[in-house]
């Protein structure tokens, strides 16, 4: 069952009220796998298999659950061919790809202070 959302569009994208869909869609879209997959789909079409093999450590069952979602959603296509066995491909829409470049500049950003934030957690951490 999907949840209604009410109220003005203001009130329904703002991400400081609980109920809001934006909030929502924030919290699933913002995990680590999700992010991982949207940048292992990059501009490419993969399979299933493909996209478990280079999302290092992600079970079957979360690549399952994280495709649905980011299906659902809007931010990848899925396309079935029929073929014995069954051909199954996944590659991002347009606003996935938009995403995309939310989440290489977070890539980026990581890359560019892991040393600072390295050092940080050491010094907290002693």
């Amino acid at each position: 069952m999907t949840k209604q959302f009410t109220g003005t569009p203001e009130e329904v994208a703002d991400l400081r009220r609980a109920d809001s869909l934006a909030r929502e869609i924030f919290s699933e879209v913002a995990n680590k796998w999700a992010l991982l997959i949207i940048e292992t789909l990059g501009e490419r079409t993969l399979r299933f298999s493909e996209l478990r093999d280079q999302v290092e450590g992600i079970s079957h069952k979360m690549l399952t659950q994280n495709l649905r979602m980011l299906e659902r959603n809007g931010l990848v296509e899925r396309t079935v061919h029929p073929t014995v066995p069954p051909r199954v491909e996944y590659t991002l829409t347009e606003p996935g790809r938009a995403l995309r470049a939310t989440v290489d500049g977070m890539c980026a950003w990581t890359q560019r202070y892991l040393g600072h934030i390295e050092a940080s957690r050491r010094g907290f951490d002693d």
